[in-house]
């Protein structure tokens, strides 16, 4: 039940900023960031209604989600943590798409991985807005050449940006933060008009109601509706 109350009192909060940026609720889907999470928490969060999941480590994600999506096919999960180039081979088998892309090595190792499969790979460009420990592209031309190489390879496919703000009370520069990921969406689909950048990964259970006012069309909520890590 705590799961579910959490979840109900988060969908509460979205509402309402749905409301005040006069925004359609159902334009905001909701993730549920479920590392550091047990496999039981993350069946009482599916009970609860959420569907879409997101995960940092391979390793951590496979032993969770190979036997959890055999038994709930609909289930979707994502990388969201960064990803090194010797586990890109397990990322791309086990996740629909990638959230976290931030080189364009990166690109070429999962372009290489999705040759020739049926099922194409979801990418996510991850731009840097000021989160000093975190990676990302530098600035919207660093993002047009990481889109160039994506649509080079048939096995991924663009699926929009996601950014990660600064870990701070300062409300105007979380806004900052959301801003640039936006101002970047815009220069994107002026470049490339005939792919999907619909999707804006930002906000975490500290600032999501800030990034629906700014745009948000993807919550990543883990405390907010797990509580504290259990594992």
């Amino acid at each position: 039940m705590a799961i579910m109350d959490a979840l109900a009192r988060i969908r509460e909060r979205i509402q309402a900023a749905c409301i005040r940026s006069g925004r359609e609720i159902e334009t905001v889907k909701l993730m549920g960031v479920s590392k550091f999470q047990t496999l039981e928490r993350i069946e009482a969060a599916f009970d609860a209604g959420i569907r879409l999941f997101g995960e940092s480590r391979v390793q951590e994600a496979a032993q969770k989600f190979i036997p959890f999506k055999g038994q709930h096919p609909e289930a979707e999960v994502h990388l969201i943590g960064s990803l090194q180039r010797n586990k890109a081979k397990a990322a791309a088998a086990l996740f629909e798409t990638i959230q976290s892309v931030d080189r364009e090595a990166l690109i070429r190792e999962l372009g290489a991985l999705t040759a020739g499969r049926e099922r194409s790979l979801g990418i996510l460009l991850e731009l840097h807005t000021g989160e000093e420990t975190k990676r990302g592209f530098s600035d919207e031309r660093a993002l047009c050449q990481a889109a160039e190489q994506v649509l080079a390879y048939p096995g991924l496919v663009l699926r929009g940006l996601m950014t990660m703000a600064p870990y701070t009370d300062d409300r105007a520069v979380i806004r900052r933060s959301f801003r640039a990921l936006v101002s970047a969406q815009g220069a994107l689909v002026s470049r490339f008009p005939e792919s999907d950048w619909s999707c804006l990964s930002m906000g975490m259970s500290h600032d999501f109601e800030i990034a629906i006012e700014e745009g948000s069309t993807l919550l990543r909520i883990g405390t907010a509706l797990f509580g504290e890590r259990t594992l």
